[in-house]
């Protein structure tokens, strides 16, 4: 998790990596526009996988009711790995998760069982050896462990290459193109390091950006068929008059004879 600071520069806030993202001007404007962010470390990393493989592919809301459901199983309080591996797989899918959640679910609690999840194991590990000690637990992929590391872990210097809502802040932020996928990564690969040690609360500010920023609206114009019917019509109005003679006004004393 990571608290948003409740007064743009309050002490209490950590403020050690407002400098050093601010020398990217783009970035700059959104630290300035978002406040501050801190990131909460979190003690019982087990139950925040189980969090994160319930709400794959779910919307904010259905996660919510997931959890609370999940929850109500044990009592409203998180659960133990024994406890989990103890509820039949047939209990879990009963509150809403598919046949793969409820065995990613026991992998996870099996692999906290085994303490190989315990901080003291952790703590002294680099960030890529604690995504490959992560991703040997089947259903937990890399993209999980880069949220397991900023949000449970508080590590700093994480960037989520494949997060679909960095990709497309940093595409309209910084102009990118994206036809050519491997050229897009290396982009922002490269924009990324001017970030680092900081590159988790870039994220958030890049996150903070895409949610908040109103759709842009195209000017309304009119269709290619249409302008071309209008411009025809506008040629022939001119060629109308053209091809027009001017009336003579007739005089009273020019009257037909009888």
């Amino acid at each position: 998790m990571c608290k948003r600071s409740p007064e743009k520069g309050a002490i209490s806030i950590p403020m050690h990596y407002k400098e050093h993202l601010s020398k990217d001007k783009k970035l700059k404007r959104l630290v300035e526009e978002q406040g501050l962010y801190e990131l909460v470390k979190r003690d019982n990393l087990y139950f925040y996988l189980y969090c994160s493989i319930m709400s794959q592919q779910l919307s904010i809301k259905v996660a919510a009711v997931i959890r609370q459901r999940f929850l109500k199983l044990y009592d409203g309080r998180e659960p133990t790995p024994e406890q989990i591996l103890a509820t039949p797989l047939e209990t879990l899918r009963s509150i809403g998760l598919s046949n793969a959640k409820t065995r990613y679910v026991h992998n996870v609690a099996s692999f906290a069982a085994e303490q190989r999840l315990e901080a003291n194991l952790l703590e002294n590990m680099s960030n890529e050896d604690l995504i490959r000690h992560f991703t040997q637990i089947k259903g937990v992929g890399r993209w999980t462990s880069e949220m397991l590391l900023m949000f449970a872990l508080r590590r700093e210097d994480i960037f989520a290459l494949d997060d679909l809502g960095i990709q497309n802040a940093m595409k309209l932020l910084y102009r990118l193109d994206d036809s050519d996928r491997k050229q897009f990564r290396e982009d922002m690969l490269r924009i990324s390091q001017k970030w680092s040690p900081y590159r988790t609360y870039a994220c958030m500010y890049l996150w903070g950006w895409k949610d908040s920023r109103p759709p842009v609206e195209k000017p309304k114009t009119a269709k290619p068929g249409v302008q071309k019917l209008k411009k025809k019509q506008a040629t022939a109005s001119k060629k109308t008059l053209k091809k027009r003679k001017p009336v003579k006004a007739v005089s009273k004393s020019k009257k037909k004879k009888k």
